[in-house]
């Protein structure tokens, strides 16, 4: 068999073996035939690979420790933080989420793990950004949070936004504010919830309301600053979001705002929203939610961004994913999505928000590459859309995903889970 045949099918067995395998392709004859026969679309999706993330050829995946929720609570918006160094520490996050609503978000809680995401302690409480009832009658609640470790100062930042029920129950979005807080992997303890301040107007003179950071990616520059991706109301008649991504300065303690790139917005719906970033090959990429569909974009500096397209496959057909997150992985030198989406036989699921799939984008042309696309965390019964990435190493990251809405299945009544799932890449032969 030539030397390049050989290869592309030891690089199909590696990448889609667990698929065959699952669908019982399990004849070694038939398995032989087929992967001969996908020899020639492989040999150009391997080419196209190589072309753009530098020769990556394989993905693994390992499930890890998971933590499970209560009788009375669900664990969600749950994100991990890796701390590096000689006793390396991982910190997840999450909120103490009821059962019965939406958005019933109280305390937020921390478990850890020092033995790389094998075992984790039990859930405790971070005082500091517990639910707490103000002097106007209003709770308010940190959430939506996502802890990364900044190089530069040693300290885990969070950021999120607030959650605010008038008498506790009425949830309020254009009271939304910017929340962000800041641990200390010395002492493992957190400070308190503290709020990033956005100017008062937009570029185009129009007032910033309800400014947040919810289940935003963000990106840390090698010389400390932050780009940080909000959402903004730009009127508040109308409960439609304008996304743009902020330049920061953070200095161990506090989040300063320095100043702001392109103002994306669409007039559908809630608009752009939960916006992620990362960071590829020289150039940055930004993904956010819509109510009917996602979109994606890119930009040379990270803050003044291409006109937004809608996702697609590299065939040309829409990517299916709609009104809830995608985020980044950058794994062993290629650029990946994190997302769900429709058409995969789960139209029982709340908005298809399971199974979770990860694949490849092409960064030129910003589409997913349909043949790479895996199964990253398997459908149960749970929603699985509130997801967050924490980038380990150039060949490692995690992603950490808490199950959601299980009222609405079969599992009813059972103790949700927060999953971890290791990645890492392997250079081909």
């Amino acid at each position: 068999m030539p030397r390049c045949k050989s290869h592309c099918l030891r690089v199909l067995l590696t990448f889609f073996g667990p698929s065959l395998l699952h669908n019982q392709v399990l004849n070694a004859e038939p398995l032989k035939k087929s992967l001969t026969t996908a020899y020639t679309l492989l040999r150009a999706l391997t080419l196209s690979v190589m072309a753009d993330s530098s020769g990556l050829k394989a993905l693994e995946f390992e499930a890890l420790g998971s933590i499970e929720g209560t009788d009375k609570w669900d664990w969600w918006q749950a994100r991990t933080a890796f701390v590096p160094g000689d006793d390396p520490l991982w910190i997840t996050t999450m909120s103490e989420t009821g059962k019965g609503v939406s958005h019933d978000f109280h305390d937020v809680y921390q478990s850890l793990s020092r033995d790389g995401g094998r075992t984790w302690s039990k859930p405790a409480l971070i005082k500091s950004l517990q639910r707490m009832r103000q002097p106007d009658g209003f709770e308010v609640a940190p959430g939506d949070l996502w802890p990364t470790w900044h190089a530069k100062s040693g300290k885990v930042l969070t950021t999120g936004k607030t959650f605010n029920f008038a008498k506790g129950k009425d949830e309020k979005h254009l009271l939304e504010k910017v929340s962000y807080a800041v641990a200390d992997p010395l002492t493992k303890t957190w400070g308190p919830m503290k709020f990033f301040a956005m100017p008062e107007k937009d570029h185009s003179g129009r007032k910033i309301v309800a400014c947040n950071a919810g289940n935003n990616q963000r990106v840390d520059l090698p010389n400390g600053e932050i780009l940080l991706p909000v959402r903004y109301v730009a009127d508040v008649q109308k409960h439609n979001y304008t996304s743009a991504v902020a330049r920061c300065r953070f200095d161990g303690e506090t989040l300063t705002y320095l100043d702001h790139g392109t103002e994306l917005n669409i007039p559908q719906g809630r608009g752009l929203y939960e916006p992620s970033l990362t960071e590829f090959g020289g150039r940055f990429f930004l993904t956010l939610r819509a109510d009917h569909s996602a979109y994606v974009t890119s930009s040379g500096d990270g803050l003044k961004f291409d006109p937004v397209r809608e996702w697609t496959f590299d065939d040309g057909l829409p990517l299916g994913s709609y009104n809830t997150q995608q985020h980044w992985v950058t794994c062993g030198g290629g650029l990946f999505l994190i997302y769900t989406r429709k058409g995969a036989n789960n139209d029982h699921m709340f908005r298809h928000r399971a199974p979770l799939f990860i694949a490849q984008v092409n960064s030129e042309t910003l589409q997913v590459m349909r043949k790479t696309e895996r199964v990253l965390i398997a459908e149960n019964q749970a929603t699985l859309g509130n997801s967050g990435v924490c980038r380990i190493s150039d060949h490692e990251s995690w992603v950490t995903c808490g199950e959601g809405l299980m009222r609405l299945g079969k599992r009813k009544g059972e103790h949700n889970k927060v999953f971890h799932v290791k990645i890492t890449a392997k250079a081909g032969e």
